[in-house]
């Protein structure tokens, strides 16, 4: 077997609380072949970028790169999440073509690929994660690179007329073509990228899932729908149930039922039009009102973006008039929370809701859902309801699925979900809660290396 090199923005250097489900599952691949951990070391520095960092763990070692203030501020918060992530979740109204940022963006990625060159070994595996690090093959080719490398896009792909729209497209997304194997969340996110190529990219469909690049070159693509740890999730969530703050969250609820959302504060979560479905509920389902407490956790992320700022402050505003207009004194409809808990907790918290509502306007798969299902009761499950425009969607029949935009259908879901009765909570729940033990991380990163070991 191949050495495995990853290369992600963040690396989870070993006793940092990084400790996610992609995290364990890159881990437990570094550690089972040896390797490399690669990226940027989450250190602004004076001065200039480029000074390397590294640890070893075992046979993993972590290599790291810090960057000055301004290339981080062009590369990270710039180019990468101003112009690239908006393009991606189809939102082209904010879309920032800042021509500095896109410079700072290509300036970073040269950097990465200046300090990785040297480390590699002919026979490496090379895996690349997400948006940030877009040109990066290409630029590890130029420099003499020939081992196979793949790349793994973590967030949903937009039509090929709005990937079009963004300046100088081709210059980027033609480096994508440097790759051996362009992993995707989603069928539907590898058909769009195919539809790209074709129609606008210079290149052509020559066969099943593979792709050719205008100089000749082939390389490949396929749909890996990223998943969670389904039994340590479930363990988790069992022993979470006597927790402190999970006691207390449960006796605050007085014996009402819980609908519960764990988001990051970002537009594409879709969190002001869920908190106008659920007041949409109360309206439409008077009969329920005092019944249900809908608990939305949402951490601030990027609280120095404006766009972020505008969408704290409203989401302030509708939870204040729906409290204002629906709360009894002994009952507050939306308990709304900008704060961190530790993730066992969240599991305790997912296992105590009747509801789990994951309603996002867009996502590449939103991995709260297949959490909530897993930190289900498997005796007393509760009922998702899911954002058709998720990745999850296409996975997770058995959840109530809706349009985020459409308010009364939120509302319906919700209704539906509080008064279903067991054994058809059960009956969905258990066709899910399978297919997630059977298609788990492990599973997903075992698929892709094997793909792309054999492109």
């Amino acid at each position: 077997m191949s050495r495995l090199v990853v290369v992600s923005n963040r690396v989870a250097i070993p006793g940092e609380d990084r400790a996610g489900g992609l995290a364990v599952a890159l881990q437990a691949a570094l550690s089972e072949r040896g390797g490399v951990w690669f990226g940027w070391s989450g250190k602004s520095v004076r001065g200039r970028s480029g000074e390397l960092h590294e640890q070893r763990d075992g046979d993993i070692r972590y290599v790291t790169v810090d960057l000055d203030r301004a290339d981080l501020d062009a590369y990270y918060n710039g180019f990468s999440n101003r112009t690239l992530w908006p393009l991606l979740h189809f939102r082209l109204d904010l879309v920032d073509y800042d021509r500095a940022t896109r410079e700072g963006y290509r300036r970073v990625n040269a950097l990465f690929a200046d300090s990785l060159a040297p480390l590699l070994r002919e026979d490496d595996t090379v895996w690349v994660h997400d948006y940030h690090l877009i040109p990066l093959a290409a630029m590890l080719r130029e420099r003499g690179i020939g081992c196979r490398i793949g790349f793994f896009l973590h967030v949903p792909v937009p039509s090929a007329d709005l990937l079009m729209a963004m300046p100088d497209h081709q210059l980027l997304m033609s480096t994508l073509y440097a790759y051996d194997l362009l992993g995707f969340q989603t069928r539907r996110d590898c058909d769009r990228f195919q539809s790209y190529v074709r129609l606008y990219g210079g290149g052509r469909i020559v066969g099943t899932d593979v792709l050719e690049a205008p100089g000749g070159r082939r390389f490949r693509t396929g749909a890996f729908p990223i998943s969670i740890d389904t039994a340590h999730i479930a363990r988790q969530a069992a022993a979470a149930v006597n927790k402190p703050a999970v006691r207390a969250l449960r006796t605050s609820l007085s014996g009402r039922m819980m609908a519960i959302g764990v988001d990051r504060l970002d537009y594409s979560k879709g969190l002001p039009e869920r908190f106008h479905g659920f007041e949409r509920y109360l309206q439409r389902h008077p009969g329920q009102k005092g019944s249900l407490t809908y608990l939305q956790i949402a951490p601030v992320s990027r609280g120095d973006v404006g766009e972020y700022q505008l969408l704290r402050n409203q989401l302030e505003q509708i939870a204040g008039h729906i409290n204002g207009a629906h709360a009894a004194p002994d009952w507050t409809p939306l308990r709304y929370v900008n704060r961190n808990f530790p993730h066992p907790t969240l599991t305790g918290f997912y296992r105590g809701a009747r509801v789990g509502l994951v309603t996002p306007l867009r996502d590449g798969m939103n991995l709260v859902a297949k959490e909530y299902v897993a930190a289900q009761d498997p005796q007393d499950p509760g009922v998702l309801v899911l954002s058709l425009l998720a990745g999850a969607a296409l996975e997770m029949k058995e959840a109530l699925q809706v349009n985020p935009h459409d308010l009364d259908g939120v509302a319906d879901a919700i209704a539906t979900a509080a008064t279903m009765p067991l054994a058809q909570r059960r009956e969905r729940w258990q066709a899910m809660y399978e297919y997630l033990r059977l298609h788990d991380i492990h599973a997903w990163r075992r698929d892709y290396l094997q793909a792309l070991e054999s492109a």
